[in-house]
C-alpha cells in the first residue's frame, strides 16, 4: 500500500461503495447480478450457521446493493457480534468473505452489517469529517484523524471529497492508517 493513497486507492477497493450500499441503494437481482446475489446467499447461510452455533437470534437479509453482495443481520442483543469499534464485525466479515471464496473460487466484496452498526457509524464519521473540514477551512492547516479501518476511511473520504476547498488522503500502515484532511491545492 502507498502511504499517501486517496479514496480512489486502497480504501475504495477494500470496501467499495459502502455508502451507497447501506444507504438504501438496494437493487433487484438482474442477470448481471446473479453471481453477486449467489454470494450474498452463501454468506447468509454461513452467518446463519454462526448465529446458530453462538445461540444468537437474528433475522438475516441477503441482497445486492451498490454493485456488491450485502448481508444484514437484524435483532436484539447483537452488540457482541459488532465488538469494540466494529472490530468483531470486521473479523466476521472477513470470515464470511472467505466462506464465499471457498465455495465460489472468486474473491468477494461482501458487506456484512450487524444491528445497523455500519449505518450508525457512517453518520458519526460524516460528522467527524465535517468537523475536520471546518477546522481546515478556519485555520488553513491539515487535520489528522484517528486511525480507522478501510470502511471508515472510505466514509470520511466520500464526505470530504464532496466539499469544495479541501482534500483528503490516507497515510500510514494498517492498523494505524489514518486520514489527513488538508486545504485543496
Amino acid at each position: 500500500m502507498d502511504d499517501d493513497d486517496t479514496e480512489t486507492d486502497d480504501d475504495t477497493e477494500a470496501d467499495g461503495d459502502d455508502t451507497e450500499a447501506m444507504a438504501g441503494g438496494r437493487e433487484k437481482k438482474s442477470a448481471g447480478e446473479s453471481d453477486l446475489f449467489r454470494q450474498s446467499e452463501i454468506a447468509a447461510d454461513y452467518v446463519e450457521g454462526l448465529l446458530d452455533i453462538l445461540d444468537y437470534d437474528g433475522d438475516i437479509d441477503e441482497l445486492v446493493a451498490g454493485g456488491r453482495p450485502v448481508v444484514e443481520v437484524v435483532g436484539a442483543s447483537l452488540q457482541d457480534l459488532v465488538g469494540q469499534r466494529g472490530a468483531t464485525l470486521e473479523a466476521l466479515q472477513e470470515l464470511t468473505r472467505l466462506a464465499v471464496f471457498r465455495q465460489t473460487g472468486t474473491p468477494s466484496r461482501l458487506l456484512l452489517d450487524v444491528g445497523g452498526y455500519r449505518a450508525n457509524r457512517r453518520k458519526e464519521l460524516a460528522a467527524l469529517a465535517k468537523n475536520a473540514v471546518e477546522k481546515v477551512k478556519e485555520y488553513g492547516e491539515p487535520v489528522r484523524l484517528e486511525a480507522m479501518n478501510a470502511f471508515e476511511r472510505k466514509c470520511v473520504h466520500d464526505v470530504v471529497n464532496a466539499m469544495a476547498g479541501v482534500a483528503s488522503e490516507s497515510e500510514g500502515v494498517e492498523p494505524n492508517r489514518r486520514i489527513v484532511v488538508r486545504p485543496a491545492d
